[in-house]
């Protein structure tokens, strides 16, 4: 893809942004308002898929050694950006234990939010530009990446849920910065007599962004093994952070009841490192399989996650009724 292209997608980026920021007005969303614009985030990632489709030959001008046809380019977005999108459900649980770390009030929660994923978007970027060239001049890297994934998805499953955070974004703040104790509505910086100071607000922006990075170094391996065209990688991480938001506020209050989730990321990471070793072999797994595999994986583990808190909660039914508590 040509400059053209990814200048016209920045603006669009833009004008999604500035519709989120609109969506959020007065600083309170409501369960309702939150699954209303997580749907409408999904649709129009539904809807720019539709767009690749019927214009991909058009973008294919700007991009004449694509090796895409439009229907493969479709399928390459969708599949990436359901990829990014599951895995990016991880990072809610993190925003959670942020959010409760900085004691930041209900309030504030959907611009910090906002402008960690603004932050999150520019990091994303760059490091999308930096492995498309590192994986064009250097195939053997793939492999590498396969590894890591793998890797990860055996950590995944190993590892305990995080209570803390301690990112190295707070310690650079703190160390470079003033920092007042109080949070000063939305603003990341004051000034206090001659002197400006950073809110905790600042700090609580750089840690999601921060955290986001460190989860990107998971996820952009992953899409690669999807698509290697950057645009595509680009605009399917877009639209996966766009709709975090929305998304956090609809699952906040049963984040902890997704038991199954992190088997499911943790089975994804390594079948994607699968899929990744597989590339350009007679064994290479079709998108298609991805797609159907990514879908099946965690439609089964919300299924799960739904039928256990179920059966717990009857259990305990059961318990308290059994129970020597007096009764009259």
């Amino acid at each position: 893809m040509t400059p053209i292209i990814y200048i016209s997608f920045t603006l669009l980026t833009f004008a999604l942004v500035a519709m989120d920021i609109w969506q959020t007005r007065g600083n309170r969303i409501t369960l309702q308002r939150a699954l209303s614009w997580s749907l409408v985030w999904i649709l129009l990632a539904f809807l720019f898929s539709a767009v690749l489709y019927l214009f991909w030959d058009d973008y294919a001008v700007y991009s004449p050694y694509s090796p895409y046809s439009a229907s493969q380019a479709t399928l390459a977005f969708l599949t990436g950006y359901l990829l990014e999108k599951s895995l990016s459900i991880d990072n809610l649980f993190v925003f959670a234990i942020i959010f409760h770390q900085y004691a930041v009030p209900e309030s504030l929660r959907p611009r910090a939010l906002l402008f960690g994923v603004i932050g999150a978007l520019v990091l994303r970027a760059v490091m999308i530009i930096v492995g498309a060239q590192l994986l064009e001049q250097y195939h053997g890297l793939l492999y590498v990446f396969a590894l890591f994934l793998m890797w990860t998805g055996v950590q995944l499953l190993r590892e305990k849920p995080a209570s803390h955070v301690n990112p190295l974004a707070e310690r650079i703040i703190r160390r470079c910065c003033r920092v007042t104790n109080q949070y000063q509505g939305h603003a990341l910086w004051v000034r206090v007599g001659k002197r400006w100071w950073v809110t905790p607000m600042l700090i609580v922006v750089g840690v999601i962004a921060c955290m986001d990075v460190m989860f990107a170094l998971d996820s952009i391996p992953a899409i690669f093994a999807v698509t290697r065209e950057p645009f595509l990688v680009l605009a399917a991480n877009v639209f996966a952070l766009l709709g975090l938001r929305s998304l956090f506020f609809v699952l906040q209050g049963l984040l902890d009841k997704f038991i199954y989730l992190k088997p499911a990321l943790a089975f994804i990471m390594m079948f994607i490192g699968v899929k990744m070793l597989l590339v350009g072999s007679r064994w290479e797994i079709p998108t298609w399989i991805s797609l159907s595999v990514l879908l099946m994986t965690m439609l089964f583990a919300i299924i799960a996650s739904l039928v256990k808190g179920q059966a717990q909660s009857q259990a305990a039914v059961i318990k308290l009724e059994n129970s020597d508590f007096p009764r009259e």
